[in-house]
């Protein structure tokens, strides 16, 4: 009664792949923003500290577990 309709299998794009061949990414997407610009200085400092840790640990979000640490070595104490 009912056809069976073949469908082909999907193909699977691999985002995490660092082969930008033939791209230009215009901008990094970040958690927060593109922009560091009219932060104070302590801020200015956690969100450099944050990206360096996106960069080190190849992260483009971070939870807050992490952000807690990457604060902590700061020098934050409870």
């Amino acid at each position: 009664m009912f056809q069976e309709l073949e469908t082909p299998p999907a193909t699977f794009v691999d985002r995490r792949s660092h082969d930008i061949s033939g791209r230009n990414p215009t901008f990094e997407r970040r958690q927060f923003t593109n922009s560091h610009e009219g932060l104070s200085p302590e801020a200015l400092d956690l969100a450099q500290a944050i990206d360096a840790y996106k960069l080190r640990h190849r992260r483009r979000f971070i939870t807050y577990e992490e952000m807690l640490s990457v604060i902590k070595t700061l020098g934050y104490q409870r």
